[in-house]
């Protein structure tokens, strides 16, 4: 079964790739992996704004890492054609807008590790960080950047 006849068993539509919102490209090929810059959260097309621990719980931003998971994907159709070329998740590393006292990043990053999973199978488990932070772009909650094995790169 390709990748995308998976989507639409998951029932999972991805959206439009985002453009860059500064000085860099959303994709590097490069040596046999795809390197996939730091995806924002859109869900419905708007921005997930928001800080852990003040008013946004981790299932809320569980939410948001799937949501920055799936421009993931986006991007990397984009740049290689099909996502039939992932061969493998390689890494995502997960930034967590919260307070100081906010501990439960990995629990928000498997949103976007979850997704991973479902999509590609055991070719989805990855390597992964997740770090909080006082702070993102724009004021989102989470951005999560990836490294794919790609066959034919």
């Amino acid at each position: 079964m390709s990748i995308e006849q998976k989507l639409a068993e998951l029932g999972i539509t991805l959206p439009a790739p985002a453009a860059p919102v500064a000085a860099y490209v959303p994709v590097v090929i490069h040596g046999g992996l795809a390197h996939i810059s730091g995806q924002i959260p859109f869900v419905e097309g708007a921005l997930v704004l928001g800080r852990l621990g003040e008013g946004m719980s981790a299932e809320q931003g569980a939410a948001a890492a799937r949501a920055c998971g799936l421009m993931i994907l986006a991007q990397a159709r984009a740049a290689l054609g099909s996502l039939d070329r992932v061969e493998r998740v390689v890494k995502l590393g997960g930034f967590v807008n919260c307070t100081a006292d906010f501990t439960d990043q990995p629990r928000v990053i498997n949103g976007a590790s979850e997704l991973m999973v479902e999509v590609f199978g055991e070719a989805g488990k990855h390597a992964r960080s997740a770090v909080g932070v006082p702070s993102l772009p724009l004021g989102v909650a989470v951005e999560v950047d990836a490294i794919l094995a790609v066959r034919g790169a």
